[in-house]
């Protein structure tokens, strides 16, 4: 699981759960079947990505031992990618990387964050970001 962070259309910073995977160097989210604020409408994260075609997500590693605290987090341009036959690679990850989508794939369009800045932080070693 990872935390998108984007703006909504009043300029605000809102920040979601999404499943990823990357994929040729980008990190792909999709909008899956879970249940959703809005059904019916499109989705505010797309209509945000639309608006504000840029975010962050970040990735974060939990432990009870805080030496084990860490996170990355990535920063760039976002676009949404309509589905069409040409994403099976992206889909392909994300049902690698997550057992409920094996059983229904992602249908729902995709958000695709393409890298400009990386910083990172671990309470270990020297924990610079």
């Amino acid at each position: 699981m990872a935390h998108l962070g984007l703006l909504d259309h009043h300029g605000r910073p809102r920040v979601l759960p999404v499943t990823f995977a990357m994929v040729e160097g980008s990190l792909w989210s999709a909008v899956d079947h879970k249940k959703k604020g809005r059904p019916g409408n499109e989705l505010a994260r797309v209509r945000w990505v639309r608006e504000r075609p840029i975010g962050s997500i970040t990735v974060d590693r939990y432990d009870d031992d805080w030496e084990g605290l860490a996170w990355v987090q990535l920063l760039g341009a976002i676009a949404v990618s309509e589905r069409t036959g040409h994403d099976d690679s992206v889909i392909a990850a994300l049902m690698a990387r997550y057992p409920q989508y094996r059983e229904r794939p992602p249908g729902g369009p995709l958000l695709r964050l393409t890298p400009e800045r990386s910083v990172w932080w671990r309470s270990a070693g020297d924990g610079a970001a």
